[in-house]
């Protein structure tokens, strides 16, 4: 009975505490809103985001032709803009990251387009296992802007 109580109540004081926190409907004081991103060819890069990285596009409020807006998570969204007059180099440090539900079916796409991923050491087309064990893969969109997708489940 020991061993029981030694258990259950842990686990019952804590399954109390996540609940009143999810009762209390607490909003963050800051939420990630969107990441902007400056393109050379705004076509070029929808098509990138939309058709091969797979993301939704939605109504963006300009309607100059210059912007895409695409939905990356619950009120959250990626702005693609136009208007840069080169591609620049970036470091892969500095990358957006997009989880899939397979990293091997994304690779699949990947390798029809004849699109070029590589690991987090650099391995030309293959991915990385973090020591969590998600699988990851980096690419770059047609900018030069690092893209990170893997399947981590969160």
């Amino acid at each position: 009975m020991k061993n029981f109580l030694r258990f259950c109540l842990p686990v019952a004081l804590l399954f109390s505490v996540v609940l009143v926190k999810a009762q209390s409907g607490k909003k963050p004081s800051v939420l990630m809103n969107h990441v902007a991103v400056y393109v050379v060819d705004l076509e070029k890069s929808t098509h990138f985001y939309r058709d091969l990285v797979g993301l939704d596009t939605m109504p963006e409020p300009f309607h100059d032709g210059k912007h895409a807006w695409f939905r990356v998570g619950e009120n959250c969204h990626l702005h693609v803009i136009s208007g840069a007059k080169e591609a620049t180099t970036h470091d892969k440090n500095a990358h957006i990251c997009f989880s899939v539900a397979s990293v091997d079916d994304f690779l699949k796409k990947l390798q029809k387009e004849n699109i070029e991923f590589e690991s987090w050491p650099g391995e030309k087309g293959k991915y990385a296992v973090r020591v969590d064990g998600v699988k990851q893969l980096y690419l770059k969109d047609p900018d030069g802007y690092w893209i990170e997708i893997n399947d981590a489940k969160y």
